[in-house]
């Protein structure tokens, strides 16, 4: 057994939602772009690693995800996945169609998570000067 699948899912899940919610702050992403996951539960699983964070979205903020009902929406890929996808080496459908993510559960839901991604605007993002 892989020693990433003995770990608790809480602790990323809420540096994932604490991640998330910093992006809303600093408004990498606008509040409205979001409204359609009002509500709604989002599962990452990283299938190589035998991984999955989850993540519900109140309207206000994200929150790490420990219920027992199934997600409205699951995104698998490989962890090089996920990180070509946050580096933005690789685009969402790039990958989809590649069959290297795949989204199961509310596919308008995945189509929305992938528009919020495509809107964020990074440069708002405040960067350390050194």
């Amino acid at each position: 057994m892989k020693l990433l699948q003995l770990l608790p899912e809480a602790p990323p899940a809420h540096a994932l939602a604490l991640a998330l919610n910093a992006g809303i702050c600093f408004g990498l992403v606008a509040r409205s772009a979001l409204e359609p996951l009002q509500g709604k539960t989002v599962s990452l699983e990283a299938s190589d690693l035998g991984t999955r964070v989850r993540v519900a979205y109140d309207g206000n903020r994200f929150k790490a995800y420990a219920g027992s009902a199934p997600t409205d929406l699951t995104i698998r890929s490989s962890a090089s996945g996920f990180l070509a996808l946050a580096l933005r080496r690789e685009d969402p459908d790039t990958l989809f169609f590649t069959r290297r993510l795949v989204m199961t559960g509310d596919t308008d839901l995945g189509l929305v998570v992938k528009n919020v991604l495509d809107a964020i605007d990074w440069s708002r993002l405040p960067l350390p000067r050194f």
